[in-house]
């Protein structure tokens, strides 16, 4: 399955969310929407006290799948990325236990809204972290940059489509542990251990608590994002930008 759900103890108090949608883990509306209804249900066992969201493959996330898009004559994929994703991203911040987010390779697009959403993030140190939103023909996700770097770092990335390292993440106190590659796993789970160590109950008290007194509203500051992801579309802009997606690529082969 692209999505799954397995456990990392017996007794099932931590729960392991894998995405594997080969080759970049660039997720398909659907895949959105699957990832979602995984991290609610692990969030909804009364047995699981913290999730780690994992991805197979060489890199983390690379966002939605432009090619989709492509294919699609008209807005219905788009409508169905842009609600997906934000379903996904809510469910990573509403989930019900703490999320701790294990980065490998890169993490883009709307990977960024799914670790800027997390409780916790453990990352390799081959983890680079960017959105390339206007090279894409879209907008979106600042919400959740922003809470991984300072602001104007934030902007500086958003508008060039540059990337930041795990080590740069770190630095700005967004990562937890950088690690190499072969031990990420590993620490991951351990942090996942050490929080699942607490008391089940007041662990969700102290999940919404913390949510209830953060400043920004994720959902809502996304969602106003996304219109304008929507305008760029109804301008052409987008579908002009995008259209040149995988032509530097191939111009390097030839």
């Amino acid at each position: 399955m692209p999505v799954s759900l397995s456990y990392a103890d017996p007794g099932r108090t931590i729960a392991v969310v894998d995405v594997d949608y080969a080759p970049v883990n660039a997720l398909p509306v659907q895949g959105w929407y699957d990832l979602a209804d995984t991290l609610r249900a692990a969030g909804r066992d009364a047995q699981v006290r913290c999730v780690v969201l994992t991805a197979s493959g060489r890199g983390f996330n690379a966002g939605v799948d432009i090619k989709e898009m492509q294919r699609d004559s008209g807005h219905a994929a788009l409508i169905g990325a842009n609600r997906g994703c934000a379903e996904a991203f809510a469910a990573v911040y509403e989930c019900e236990v703490p999320v701790v987010a294990a980065v490998q390779g890169f993490c883009l697009g709307g990977g960024i809204g799914l670790v800027g959403n997390a409780d916790a993030i453990v990352a390799s140190e081959d983890a680079t972290f960017g959105l390339p939103e206007l090279d894409r023909g879209a907008l979106g996700a600042a919400t959740h940059l922003a809470r991984l770097v300072p602001q104007h770092m934030m902007r500086a990335l958003y508008y060039t489509s540059r990337t930041a390292t795990a080590a740069e993440l770190h630095a700005h106190g967004s990562v937890w542990k950088v690690v190499p590659r072969d031990q990420l796993h590993d620490t991951a789970l351990e942090l996942a251990a050490e929080i699942a160590r607490k008391d089940a109950y007041l662990l969700r008290l102290a999940k919404a608590a913390i949510n209830g007194i953060d400043p920004i509203d994720v959902r809502r500051s996304y969602r106003f994002e996304q219109g304008f992801t929507f305008e760029a579309n109804l301008s052409g802009v987008a579908d002009r930008v995008r259209d040149t997606f995988g032509q530097d690529k191939e111009a390097n082969r030839s």
